[in-house]
Parts: C-alpha cells; structure tokens; sequence
C-alpha cells in the first residue's frame, strides 16, 4: 500500500507528541514540589535527565525493538529501525497517513515519561549518573518489550495467544507506561533502601503551589497523550477527551471523600494526587468506556490510591513519592477495569467475564516481566556503580552536595556555590575554583547565632566554611 499523507492527522500527532513531551516537565513540577527543600533541584533534574537518556535511546534502538519485526512475541528486530531508519509506508500510523518520524516522535514521549515516573520512588537519596544508566539500560531492555508485547504485535497484544479467550485493551498505556513503572518504581525502592529518617523524621512536601502546577501540566498533556493515541483526529480522540477529564474529575473527588472521612480535611496534595490518579486510570480504557462509566472508573481509582499510599508506612517501603500507590495501583485499577466497565465486552455490561480475565492476566505477566528485568538492572548498577551517595550528603541536601546548587536564595543566601569564594577542593565529587566573594549582602544576618554552616560534601580539598544566614523553615 502506498503511503498517502494526511496533514491534518500529522499535525494532530504532532501536537499530540508536544503535549506528552510537556508531561516531564510538569512531572518534574510536581515532584519537585512534593520533596524537601533542600532536594528539590535533584528531584526536577531527575526528569529532565530522562529526556535526554531516553531519547537518545529511543532513537538509536528502543523504537526498533518496540516496533520492528516480531521476535518470539517478545521484542521487536533491534536492528530493523536503527537510528530511526524508516520509511512512511512503516509508520505504525500509516493508514492515519502520519508519517514515520513523527509516529515514531510521539511514541518516544511515551518512553520519555514513563522512564520519568520511576524517579519518583528513590527521591533524596541516589546517584544521578546511577540513575542516568538506569534509564537508558531500562528504556531498552524493559519499557521497549513491554512495548513490543502489547503494541507491536507481540505476547500481550490481540496477536499474542491471550486473544484467544478475549482481545486485550490497552488503549494508552496502562501496563506499558503505568503498571510498568509502577512495578519498576517498587523494585528500586527495594533495592535502594530508605532515605535516612524515613518512618521517624517529617518529610512533608515543600512547595504546594508547585504541586498544584505540575498536576495542572500532567493534565494538560495528558490529552495529548490519550488523544493522540487514537492515531488521528477522530471521534475516538474526541472520546478519549471527554473521558480522561471526567475521568480526572471522579478520582479528584474520590480521592477528597478519603481524606475527608479519614483525616477530617481535604488537602491540596490530595486533590492534585488524585488528579494523577484519575489518569493513570483512564489511560488504558479512554476509548472502551462511556464518559458515565469514565466517571465511575475514576472514582474508583481515587478511592484506591488513597488508600493504598499509605501502605508504605506499614510495610517500611520507602516509596518516597508513591509511585507505587498511584501509577501501580491507578495503572491496576484502569486496566483491570475496563473487564467490568467496557462498552464492548465488559462484564458489568453484559458480556460475560472474558475480558476480565484477559485484562487480569495480563496485568499479573507484565508486572512479572517488569520486576525481573528491572531487578536485574538494579542489581547489576548497585554492584556496580552503587546507587546511594553518602549518609552525610544526604542529610546535608544532595542539591548543595551533589549539584553545587541551592533551589532557592530567599534572604541573600547562596543560590548556587560558584557565588561564593571557595578555594580549589572537591564537594560532592565537583570541583571548585577561588573566586572573588564581592561584598557582603546588606541582609546578612546581624551575629554568628543566626547562621548555619553550608553543608560540605566529604571530599577533602575544601579550605574553609562558608556560612549563610538561617532560611526560615527550611528543613535540616
């Protein structure tokens, strides 16, 4: 068949990948907000680093494992788009009449946040050039088959021997981006090991604003993420619109009426939290469901991921930011889901439980495929390059340690290392040059009583301590 192009798919699809891509950012926001203080940089460079990991992956050999020829159902030809080496008549959107990059331009954004997502997990407490490695070794030997098996044709898609007893539904990625994720996100906590004080210090969110915005963001490229997987601008997109903003809206309120009954007031970070939940869930059902049904599925999710991020606290799994109670459980919620609420097939509608079934097998296979594969990754970095920086960084803040930065410079206090004079030594494994400290800032504090001491790394080399004045409610 000829490739013949659609301009007005194309653009939808290129709009539809500018939307996902925003995602990270916006997850970056959110996270970022839902640290302390003094990690809140590491936190947002976590997910703007995957971009550029992922990326350069996805281009080099992940879209080719994810949608090349089929090997054994389990991965695509690695070599069959090397480099991103394709024709329009391959694109997986050639009957939209999207060409081959920009199919393969929008998929890669999918790679992009759900490596992201994982990061949420082992906040505050890893290496970032560990975490670099992570991601591209995972994007490829795990986020790219996990692709393949359900969107290339593969074990898990309606190819795959499963669809013998129903077709499987996965419309957006709730078991490639979200269960897979959240499964990964379980891994590294395991691994990884708490953040010291967990369960015994307070580690509450710094910037609530800043939460609100990055949940705000994630909506918001969120239809781009289920629009755009309808292949075009249709009526599917238009469904799929529809139903992850009422969707979003039914989780919101969910996840309100647990706080109101459990803990007497709803909260900010509630409401933003269960707006993620909402579209974790609708994210594999956007074009199976009604929008009255949507609404449903994402109360349920609500209900669900309020409840269960509270698990960690019981089983001492240091999920820092609950990866693993909202895209895991939200993941869960939305693929199993859809066996019960589906339009065609869903058992609450009349059609028997073989989707359900089908949508629950494959949920407990990819979470197997995904703890395997990403166990072994973690093993392997651990004792390798190790994943934890040092017991003291950590307390000190692994923005100012690792990263010679501070995310805010509230009274005239150091934004960053460089502004001040430091003599040639090591922090955090950076070096630093002397430079001229210029005049003392007018708002210093008045005596020695008001300050603290900046936090030094433990290389040796550093000369002198600095100090700056004591921010008001920063955490120690």
């Amino acid at each position: 068949m000829d490739f013949t192009l659609d301009t007005g798919a194309t653009a939808w699809i290129l709009t539809s990948a500018a939307l996902v891509l925003l995602m990270t950012p916006g997850l970056s926001l959110f996270y970022g907000g839902m640290v302390r203080a003094r990690t809140v940089l590491n936190m947002m460079l976590m997910s703007f680093s995957a971009i550029a990991v992922v990326a350069i992956a996805w281009t080099v050999a992940g879209y080719s494992i994810a949608f090349g020829t089929d090997v054994g159902g389990l991965f695509g030809s690695p070599l069959e788009f090397l480099g991103l080496a394709g024709t329009d008549d391959q694109s997986i959107l050639a009957e939209s009449g999207v060409p081959f990059l920009v199919a393969a331009g929008f998929q890669m954004t999918f790679a992009i946040i759900s490596t992201a997502l994982i990061s949420g997990a082992i906040a505050d407490r890893v290496k970032l050039g560990t975490w670099l490695v992570f991601a591209a070794l995972w994007v490829l030997i795990v986020y790219a088959p996990l692709a393949h098996m359900v969107w290339g044709g593969g074990l898990l898609s309606g190819d795959g021997p499963f669809a013998a007893i129903a077709e499987p539904v996965d419309f957006a990625g709730g078991t490639v981006v979200h269960i897979n994720a959240g499964v990964a996100g379980l891994v590294l906590a395991l691994v990884v090991g708490a953040r010291k004080g967990f369960g015994k210090e307070p580690m509450k969110p710094h910037n609530l604003p800043l939460v609100m915005l990055g949940a705000a963001l994630l909506w918001f490229g969120w239809f781009g993420f289920n629009g755009g997987s309808a292949g075009t601008a249709d009526g599917t997109a238009g469904l799929a619109w529809v139903n992850t903003t009422v969707a979003t809206a039914g989780a919101m309120l969910g996840w309100a009426l647990v706080e109101r009954i459990r803990d007497k007031h709803v909260t900010s970070l509630g409401m933003a939290s269960g707006v993620v939940a909402g579209l974790v869930a609708i994210t594999p059902a956007a074009a199976a469901l009604t929008p009255l049904t949507s609404i449903v599925l994402g109360l349920a999710a609500g209900l669900a991921c309020a409840l269960a991020v509270g698990l960690k606290y019981r089983f001492g799994i240091d999920d820092s930011l609950d990866v693993v109670g909202v895209h895991l459980v939200g993941g869960l919620v939305g693929t199993i889901g859809i066996g019960f609420l589906a339009v065609d097939g869903g058992l609450l509608l009349g059609g028997g439980a073989s989707l359900l079934l089908v949508q629950t097998l494959v949920a407990i296979v990819a979470m197997l495929i995904s703890a395997v594969l990403t166990l072994a990754i973690a093993l392997v970095l651990k004792y390798t390059m190790g994943w934890r920086i040092p017991e003291a960084d950590e307390r000190a803040g692994i923005d100012i340690t690792h990263h010679a930065e501070a995310g805010y410079d509230l009274v005239g206090a150091l934004a960053s290392r460089r502004e001040r004079s430091w003599t040639a030594g090591s922090v955090g494994g950076a070096a630093f040059p002397h430079a001229d400290p210029g005049p003392e800032p007018r708002n210093q504090a008045p005596d020695d009583a008001d300050r603290t001491p900046v936090p030094a790394g433990p290389g040796p080399g550093v000369a002198e301590e600095t100090t700056r004045p004591a921010v008001a409610g920063e955490p120690r």
